[in-house]
């Protein structure tokens, strides 16, 4: 397996709203691409990949040079405030997954969380692979001083479906069974059901199947966003793979949205309100400030 590498001088960086997203106070991406091949990833747009070269070559991984040196070196600069009665927690997933099958051979991930543990950071993390619970005992260590999250990202619980529209990434089943490893072993875990792509993923019986069978697997929260995005690049790229695997679907996208960066479903009030009451029948929590005070909660104060 042939490795690119890409060089950088800092991959740890400061949130400037933490509130706002799962009160991560740092965010990193170890990787650059991804392979999912997940049709709808805003990580395709234009104005996160300027040049043609990397725009086209989103599909192939790329390594950062020097990667743990330089978090080790980021991490070692941040200063822990006494304010918060938490460790600062340090996210990654956001641009590019870092379960990617790279992650099988070079371990970076793990050896990033193990940094992390190291320097007593908490951590979050999103992804759609189940190699996420090779790290467990990692996870675990972490959970003793800092809070953690698992994100496990979907957009469907349709195993069909799914291989249509993210072809390269662990079934929905497989997901499920992840969460189930997580949460038995105490690790806060949840759906982050984004996007909900209108006409496509976004009836009511759908959701409501999905929000069971997070219950069932362990999950702690299911959080969503009633439709989706589409930037100049990405939006280009969505069309396309419509036309491949669902034919006929992005008339609909044109019609309803034109060039609209957010495209909000049709049945979107209809939807919060099923997801919401659902939700609240089986405890599952949905609101972004209660997910993040749930997690660090789980945790040891400092």
């Amino acid at each position: 397996m042939e490795i690119l590498t890409i060089p950088a001088k800092n991959i740890v960086f400061k949130n400037k709203s933490p509130d706002l997203w799962f009160g991560l106070d740092y965010n990193m991406n170890i990787y650059r691409g991804c392979p999912h091949g997940c049709i709808y990833c805003d990580s395709r747009s234009d104005c996160f990949n300027p040049a043609a070269a990397n725009k086209n070559n989103f599909d192939t991984v790329k390594v950062k040079e020097n990667a743990l040196q330089i978090i080790r070196d980021d991490l070692r600069r941040k200063v822990k405030t006494s304010a918060s009665a938490y460790n600062p927690v340090v996210g990654t997933g956001a641009m590019s997954d870092p379960y990617n099958p790279l992650e099988r051979k070079l371990n970076l991930t793990r050896n990033t969380l193990e940094l992390l543990n190291a320097y007593e950071f908490g951590v979050s993390l999103c992804t759609k692979s189940a190699l996420v619970t090779r790290d467990i005992d990692v996870l675990t260590d972490i959970k003793s001083h800092s809070p953690v999250i698992v994100n496990i990202s979907m957009s469907t619980c349709n195993d069909e479906l799914a291989r249509k529209i993210e072809p390269n990434v662990s079934s929905p089943l497989e997901r499920f069974e992840t969460i189930s490893k997580l949460a038995s072993s105490g690790i806060f875990c949840g759906i982050f059901l984004v996007p909900m792509l209108p006409f496509i993923t976004d009836s009511v019986e759908d959701v409501l199947q999905l929000l069971h069978l997070a219950k069932e697997a362990g999950a702690r929260y299911v959080y969503t966003y009633m439709g989706m995005t589409l930037r100049p690049g990405s939006r280009e790229y969505f069309y396309s793979c419509l036309d491949e695997v669902l034919p006929g679907i992005k008339e609909k996208y044109i019609k309803k949205y034109g060039q609209r960066y957010n495209c909000i479903s049709p049945n979107s009030k209809k939807l919060w309100a099923a997801f919401t009451t659902e939700c609240e029948k089986l405890g599952l929590l949905y609101d972004m400030k209660a997910i993040t005070h749930h997690y660090k909660s789980a945790c040891v104060l400092r």
